[in-house]
């Protein structure tokens, strides 16, 4: 009986109306396509030619590309999708409208290879690049967090500066950790990248940092989820992200006792009050009494959940800076709120 061989790596491309941007997330995947990799598109109820796109890859290439075909759900629910039929040892989310480098795509298989045989990794972290319309590109890198070439667990780690921030772009995840974290994404939900990293990451044990500019992450499409006017209009969605990014830290005592690493609970408060910062300086931006009611209820809901954290973020220059009251205190959060968009890379 013929057996289809494991390959290494599912890279997961959720895509929704992505028609005019799929080939470029796709074509380097072929070009670098070898045993060692499969792409799983998941077109969630695409009303233009995304699908038909999809399947043309597929049948070109039938030993590369699989193509699943739903109803709309969301971001989360194509990626839920493509985690349950993936066969990979490891995956990869790639969003529709961005691409991975091929050189660095090569380099990270040979990185897999080489850990299979050791017993591999919980997760494997890259640099990523912001390929910025209109604006030069700029890479963020961990390299002054995590020793690289070589496995490491949380001791050996260092803080993140103010600008890196570990997201989804970064984080190669063993599939094994991915599915027994019990992942779930909310339907219909923009923000969702943010739950992947928080949730899987508290898994996360044994790692693997390879200095090499994998994910290149777009920004400038009209209607993107990052775009400004677009933030605001979806405010609602980011408050019950980030409400649920909370939840998920893990609780102070499991910190002190240790069955959490210290050096992993810094890096997702850090990861979860950035996203804080973003969400309530867009409120106070927005300026209304409805947008400002809602930041306000955002941050009793913190003061209730986590009082500690709520006072660690509420000290911090975004948490202060993204709550002052008045005219002038709006005119200086309108300021905060676009260093905030710079430092978590959203501009």
């Amino acid at each position: 009986m013929h057996t289809v061989p494991t390959p290494l790596l599912s890279v997961i491309v959720p895509a929704y109306n992505a028609d005019a941007y799929l080939a470029r997330a796709l074509d380097p995947l072929c070009d670098a396509s070898t045993r060692t990799i499969e792409v799983i598109v998941v077109d969630d109820g695409s009303t233009d030619a995304t699908g038909v796109l999809a399947d043309t890859y597929a049948a070109a290439r039938p030993d590369l590309v699989r193509v699943v075909h739903q109803r709309n759900g969301g971001h989360g629910a194509a990626i839920e999708a493509g985690i349950a039929i993936a066969r990979g040892e490891y995956v990869k989310v790639l969003d529709a409208d961005d691409w991975l480098d091929t050189s660095a795509l090569l380099s990270v298989l040979a990185t897999l290879r080489d850990l299979a045989r050791g017993g591999g990794v919980d997760a494997l972290f890259t640099d990523f690049v912001y390929d910025r319309a209109g604006k030069s590109n700029r890479v963020s890198r961990f390299d002054t967090v995590f020793p690289s070439d070589r496995r490491f667990g949380w001791e050996q780690t260092e803080r993140f500066g103010k600008r890196q921030h570990l997201m989804m772009h970064a984080i190669i995840y063993r599939t094994s950790l991915l599915r027994a974290s019990e992942l779930a994404l909310p339907r219909h939900t923009f923000y969702v990248d943010n739950l992947y990293v928080v949730r899987p990451l508290l898994h996360v044990r044994t790692m693997y940092y390879l200095p090499v500019q994998l994910y290149h992450y777009f920004i400038g499409r009209a209607g993107q989820s990052v775009d400004v006017n677009v933030m605001l209009a979806r405010v609602d969605q980011q408050l019950l992200v980030n409400k649920l990014a909370l939840g998920a830290l893990p609780p102070a005592a499991d910190v002190a006792a240790g069955s959490v690493p210290v050096q992993l609970y810094a890096a997702l408060l850090h990861y979860v009050e950035a996203l804080c910062a973003v969400t309530s300086a867009t409120l106070a931006r927005g300026g209304d009494d409805t947008h400002l009611a809602k930041r306000d209820a955002f941050w009793s809901h913190v003061k209730h959940e986590n009082p500690w954290v709520h006072t660690r973020m509420r000290r911090s220059f975004m948490g202060t800076s993204s709550n002052l009251p008045g005219g002038a205190g709006r005119r200086v959060t309108s300021l905060a709120y676009h260093v905030a968009r710079r430092v978590v890379g959203f501009s």
